[in-house]
C-alpha cells in the first residue's frame, strides 16, 4: 500500500494526465493536507490546468484534511472516504459538492 507521497507523485499524476478529458469533467481543484511520515500538501487540478502539483496552487473549490494512514484507506478503498468524514477524520472545507467527486477522482 503506497504512502501520501507515492500516491500524490507517482500514482495520481499518471493516472489524471493519462486521460486529462476525464479529469476536466470532475470540474474541481482539490487541495489535500496530508498529516503524518509520508504526508504533504498537494494541489490536484482537474478543471483548467490538469495535473498534481506540490504544495498549494491556484484556489481550491475544496480541502482535505487527513493523515497518511486514512489517506492509504481512501486510496484503497474511496468508498471509505464518506465513513472517514463521519468519524472525524476527513475535514473537509469549501464546496461539499465537490467534495463528493473525490471518489470519482480515485476510482
Amino acid at each position: 500500500m503506497p504512502d501520501a507521497k507515492t500516491d500524490f507523485t507517482k500514482n495520481l499524476p499518471e493516472k489524471i494526465t493519462g486521460d486529462p478529458d476525464s479529469a476536466k469533467e470532475i470540474d474541481a481543484v482539490f487541495l489535500f493536507k496530508i498529516s503524518g511520515d509520508g504526508g504533504g500538501t498537494w494541489t490536484v487540478n482537474c478543471r483548467d490546468e490538469v495535473g498534481v502539483f506540490e504544495g498549494e496552487k491556484g484556489e481550491p473549490d475544496v480541502t482535505l484534511e487527513l493523515t497518511d494512514e486514512d489517506w492509504q484507506q481512501i486510496s484503497d478503498n474511496p468508498q471509505l472516504a464518506m465513513q472517514l468524514y463521519f468519524q472525524g477524520k476527513l475535514k473537509v472545507s469549501g464546496d461539499a459538492m465537490k467534495a463528493t467527486k473525490l471518489q470519482q477522482l480515485l476510482d
